[in-house]
């Protein structure tokens, strides 16, 4: 009878760390869930700023200094964000 009993006790515990696991595992899924959307969302940013800086190459031949800064500006801030959300799916 002792047996049965650790059995069910052992059967519980189980159980338990089961029912702790799916839910992690739910939650690490809605996690990169969102983080995947966050990930296309930047890429689409980067597309932008890339078009963007192409059409001004266009139409101007010669940026001037100032133009210059805030272009790498903006595309040391989209590459950062995306620099943290791949540390992030990497954690």
């Amino acid at each position: 009878m002792h047996e049965i009993q650790l059995l069910s006790d052992k059967l519980d515990l189980l159980l338990k760390r089961y029912g702790a696991l799916h839910a992690e595992n739910k939650r690490l899924k809605d996690t990169v869930a969102q983080q995947t959307k966050s990930i296309e969302s930047l890429n689409l940013k980067l597309q932008e700023v890339e078009q963007n800086m192409v059409a001004v190459q266009i139409g101007k031949s010669v940026l001037t200094d100032d133009e210059k800064t805030k272009m790498r500006k903006q595309i040391d801030t989209v590459i950062g964000e995306i620099d943290k959300i791949l540390t992030n799916l990497n954690d």
